[in-house]
């Protein structure tokens, strides 16, 4: 079924628009969550919060033209929640990689959140991201979004692993020379 078919089921507010999302994005939203959370049964959790927040959120918004990247961020966000409000070591030790390689780019002496707005990061972030080749964007996306390993990368675009890991750590500075030059750090 295509896109804009189910999002007209989740404005009808017609269940199927759940079980169509399951068919077609399903895969992908465990995948998502399981590269977060690192535990099989923890991400179907996440995926089955993810339909109930789109069905939450559809209507007011229309993802007809993105809802793989719509259903995917509702996904990064729940699975990254369940991380931070979980005690066990295991499962924040994954997002807490991710996080302290993007810090060493984007903050100073301060936290990140105390120095400026998310969405003025966002933006920002996306401005530079645009400016890349779309292979190095996709590589950034790949790690930073979809929380993918260097070795999973590698293999997607037949790279060493040690190619990945030095692209992303010219990304990193380059965005962080980016922002400076944008007078955000």
């Amino acid at each position: 079924m295509e896109d804009g078919a189910i999002v007209d089921l989740y404005l009808d507010r017609d269940e199927e628009a759940i079980h169509q999302t399951t068919l077609k994005y399903g895969r992908l939203l465990r995948a998502v969550s399981y590269k977060i959370t690192q535990d099989h049964n923890v991400a179907e959790e996440c995926e089955n919060d993810t339909y109930m927040e789109a069905w939450k959120r559809i209507p007011p918004s229309e993802p007809r033209t993105y809802l793989p990247s719509f259903l995917a961020k509702i996904t990064r966000a729940i699975s990254i929640n369940r991380c931070l409000h979980s005690k066990r070591q295991k499962r924040s030790a994954h997002v807490e990689e991710i996080s302290t390689e993007l810090e060493q780019c984007l903050a100073s002496t301060n936290s990140v959140e105390k120095e400026l707005d998310a969405q003025v990061l966002m933006e920002m972030t996306n401005r530079f991201l645009r400016t890349l080749p779309a292979e190095k964007r996709q590589i950034f996306v790949l790690r930073y979004f979809y929380c993918e390993d260097s070795e999973t990368i590698a293999r997607k675009y037949g790279y060493s692993v040690s190619k990945v890991n030095t692209t992303m750590f010219r990304i990193r500075q380059d965005l962080r020379t980016f922002l400076k030059q944008e007078d955000v750090l």
